[in-house]
């Protein structure tokens, strides 16, 4: 699988084969950050403040080495507490190992701090037999100098109930072969009564969890579902996220 390697990811194994090389124009870059632009064109993603609300899943053992560490993207959703977090379940599942979350992460550097992950809320279809329909995952974040994670870089809104394609959504993610975030934006299409598409190149190993925001600045969709999120670099999946997200969600902030 392209996103994440089938081993437990305790292993995290750096991805095999070429770094994905990027071919950037300014009309390009404008694109993926700040509007739907060219649909289909990934670029780096540029650094904004907003843009910070995502960012790379690490474990807890490259807090001081964070360099190539990071094996899953995950974003900050909006909740009552402020310590929200998204990503796909199959990015979280596979081991009891302590977690850290890195928003904005860029080049080694975390602008706006490490923060440790302190819960995990996964569907039970994903917890019992790993229903590709449950490749969904939230979990908690500790507070980080007397702040939550949402007082610090924001967290867009998770909602469910959206209809795939009604509008384009872009997509932010960290292939696990770079140290910045890439960026697509596109329309997504129907995969399935459960499963939503998006043809987005260079979405390669690590960019599981990544979110697709809509122009309302709503998580509806999260990279991973189908062949945990697509076995191509250029065609990613994601849950349709409807009553059992919407019950996960409560779950969390519950």
């Amino acid at each position: 699988m392209k996103r994440i390697s089938r081993i437990s990811v305790t292993s995290r194994p750096a991805l095999l084969g070429a770094v994905v090389m990027l071919a950037l124009t300014s009309a390009s870059v404008a694109a993926a950050d700040d509007g739907p632009g060219p649909l289909g064109v990934t670029a780096d993603a540029v650094a904004t403040a907003r843009a910070a609300r995502v960012g790379a899943l690490f474990g807890a053992d490259r807090v001081n080495s964070l360099a190539g560490g990071h094996f899953c993207t995950a974003s900050v959703v909006h909740s009552r507490r402020g310590d929200l977090i998204v990503t796909a379940a199959h990015c979280v599942s596979g081991s009891d190992d302590d977690l850290v979350f890195v928003p904005g992460y860029r080049d080694g550097q975390a602008p706006y701090g490490v923060w440790k992950v302190t819960r995990r809320f996964l569907p039970d279809s994903w917890a019992t037999d790993q229903d590709e329909d449950g490749d969904l995952a939230f979990a908690t974040v500790a507070d980080l100098g007397g702040r939550t994670i949402e007082q610090v870089v924001g967290g867009n809104r998770f909602v469910t109930g959206t209809s795939t394609g009604a509008t384009a959504v872009t997509v932010t993610g960290y292939p696990d072969s770079r140290e910045v975030p890439i960026r697509c934006t596109n329309k997504p299409r129907r995969q399935s009564a459960t499963q939503q598409r998006i043809y987005c190149p260079a979405f390669t190993g690590g960019t599981s969890g990544s979110p697709w925001i809509n122009g309302d600045h709503q998580v509806v969709g999260v990279l991973g579902g189908h062949e945990e999120g697509g076995s191509t670099d250029d065609v990613s999946y994601s849950v349709v996220l409807g009553t059992e997200a919407g019950e996960l969600y409560r779950d969390a902030t519950s």
